[in-house]
């Protein structure tokens, strides 16, 4: 991601604060927090110095509302509200707001505001930096099947019963967990894009791996891993010395 989206806590509440910024590093660690503010004055310095792509704030500050922060400059940043009380919603959405968070506030529903953001600077700028933010917060549909030529006949099996793919003489071929291999018309670079990542994982140049048939690494010449499978694979697995730590962190579920 090229630009990053810089964003603004404005919360008097030092334990609210410490919580809202937890959930933004959970939900958007390539978020940055351009500053904290914990009262009006302060929150106008910094949206003043400019450079902020969105604004967090809570309605009742220690020196008044955070609305007087919009009556005093012009501010065309969009901000999600959070508050303890519902009687500001319609004020709120008067000035740039695009959500209104009531307290204490649930990772889900700062998710759903955070995707609005995205959203609304996606329709609003076009621009490839924002569509690409986008895209990597929006799920995309994973291919759960696949269609194989048998003879005459055509079947269709389900990714999850998938151990591997593998690439050998121009052609790819899936193999099942029952050990039976099909051709399939998908290069490893298109199944690499179209299948669910938290499952698979290209492990070599010509290996797709389903984390359902590892069953071992042991460490190998040059800073490589061998890998051992289920179905056994009839050659060897290497992991390259430059993938391994992705492919470590895959196995442990934090890829």
């Amino acid at each position: 991601m090229n630009k990053m989206a810089r964003y603004l806590l404005i919360e008097d509440e030092r334990i609210i604060y410490e919580d809202m910024k937890r959930m933004m590093d959970r939900l958007r660690p390539d978020y940055i927090l351009a500053g904290w503010a914990t009262g009006v004055e302060q929150a106008v310095v910094l949206v003043e110095g400019g450079n902020i792509d969105l604004i967090l704030a809570d309605v009742r500050l220690s020196d008044g509302l955070c609305f007087d922060i919009f009556s005093r400059i012009s501010v065309d940043i969009p901000v999600i509200f959070t508050t303890a009380y519902d009687e500001y919603a319609i004020k709120a959405f008067k000035v740039n707001g695009i959500d209104y968070l009531l307290k204490p506030v649930e990772e889900s529903d700062l998710e759903a505001a955070l995707c609005r953001y995205e959203h609304r600077q996606l329709t609003l700028s076009g621009s490839s930096d924002m569509k690409k933010l986008a895209d990597d917060y929006i799920v995309k549909p994973c291919k759960s099947r696949f269609s194989v030529q048998v003879g005459d006949s055509c079947m269709s099996i389900a990714a999850a019963d998938v151990a591997y793919f593998f690439s050998e003489d121009k052609y790819t071929y899936l193999c099942q967990f029952s050990g039976k291999q099909y051709i399939i018309n998908y290069t490893l670079e298109q199944l690499e894009k179209l299948l669910d990542a938290n499952m698979f994982f290209r492990v070599s140049r010509n290996c797709i791996l389903n984390i359902g048939a590892f069953q071992k690494s042991t460490r190998y010449f040059a800073g490589r891993l061998r890998l051992y499978v289920k179905p056994e694979f009839h050659g060897d697995i290497m992991v390259s010395r430059s993938r391994v730590n992705d492919f470590l962190k895959w196995i442990d579920g934090t890829l």
